[in-house]
């Protein structure tokens, strides 16, 4: 394997000299700069990373837990992050807690410091002081997504305004002329999805409508519970011309259980999400959802995390995205006057 004071004999420099041409790092001179690529395309160099982590006490590794790879809104979202992170020259492992705190716990004591040099945190189940524990062993914790901007957490996060998604997405129902709105949450009372569900609440009150809990089922973040949710809200509640959901798996299962039901979406009732996943665009009907900037939120994650890396920010930290939008799409429409439900 060639090694770097090779390249710098071929070169005629020190192996300072490569190592800052090929970190992009210092001052060196265009033709120096050409006379060392040229030495390491020919000695086809590849720099060792292993050893580069032990040198410089760092790894160049990021770490990004997730609660569960089958949502496919992580899949989306570290595939911007990864993206990012290559850009600034670094890797992005993909740690998959299944729902389970003891995995996370096991990810966190086992790469945290060692195989990455920090961590972004996605709705991992894992408790705050597990995290702090992790970034006073020296590695620095981001959490992503954080649903209360008015809340900071005690820890460095990207935030997004998931109340105000709440409230587009209710705005836009109660626009078209809905007054008979069920809702599906995708996450216990207290859960991840609470601050869109009261988003949602108050945009419907500040519009004269009072949303009472029996049009509300607390539900997994799922198509299957979506569906089997809608199922029974439809038959407790038939007078029901539209659904909001709190994400968008949910709304997807609730539209199935709609065409199940021998209905329509929209012509019979119109549903609409929260995230703006892929699947919500190749739907049929294609989903009316809020979009939340997750490009975005994944390029600042990885810009926070690196920043507390190398000390340039002060911790703990909290950066808002941009506010999240409508993307009206064909799955809601104004509501029927002669609604044919289901079950009447």
């Amino acid at each position: 394997m060639t090694t770097l004071s090779e390249v710098a004999r071929l070169a005629g420099v020190t192996s300072a000299t490569v190592s800052n041409v090929l970190r992009q790092r210092g001052k060196v001179g265009e033709q120096t700069r050409q006379r060392v690529l040229e030495a390491v395309a020919q000695l086809g160099y590849r720099p060792h990373l292993t050893a580069r982590a032990l040198a410089e006490g760092r790894a160049p590794t990021l770490a990004l837990v997730v609660s569960s790879i089958a949502n496919p809104f992580y899949p989306e979202f570290a595939l911007a992050a990864e993206r990012a992170a290559r850009e600034r020259g670094r890797f992005l492992i993909v740690c998959n807690t299944n729902d389970d705190p003891d995995t996370g716990r096991a990810y966190l004591d086992q790469i945290a410091g060692t195989l990455s040099d920090g961590v972004l945190i996605m709705n991992a189940n894992l408790p705050m002081d597990e995290l702090k524990k992790t970034e006073q062993r020296g590695a620095p914790v981001v959490l992503c997504m954080w649903e209360k901007p008015d809340a900071p957490p005690e820890l460095p996060c990207i935030a997004v305004d998931f109340f105000a998604a709440g409230a587009i997405a209710a705005q836009h129902l109660v626009g078209l002329g809905h007054r008979h709105i069920g809702a599906l949450v995708g996450s216990k009372k207290s859960g991840i999805h609470a601050e869109r569900y009261r988003g949602f609440v108050e945009a419907c009150a500040a519009a004269g409508i009072k949303h009472t809990l029996q049009r509300t089922r607390y539900i997994g973040d799922t198509v299957e519970s979506g569906y089997q949710a809608t199922m029974t809200l439809l038959r407790e509640e038939p007078q029901l011309t539209a659904i909001f959901a709190s994400n968008d798996l949910p709304a997807l299962g609730a539209m199935n259980a709609i065409a199940d039901l021998g209905l329509n979406v929209p012509r019979d009732i119109s549903v609409t999400g929260i995230t703006d996943i892929q699947w919500a665009r190749v739907s049929r009907p294609a989903l009316t959802t809020v979009a939340v900037p997750t490009e975005e939120a994944a390029r600042m994650s990885i810009d926070l995390l690196l920043a507390l890396i190398e000390g340039r920010s002060p911790s703990p930290v909290m950066r808002v995205t941009a506010t999240p939008q409508l993307v009206q799409r064909a799955s809601t429409a104004a509501p029927r006057k002669d609604f044919p439900s289901a079950f009447s």
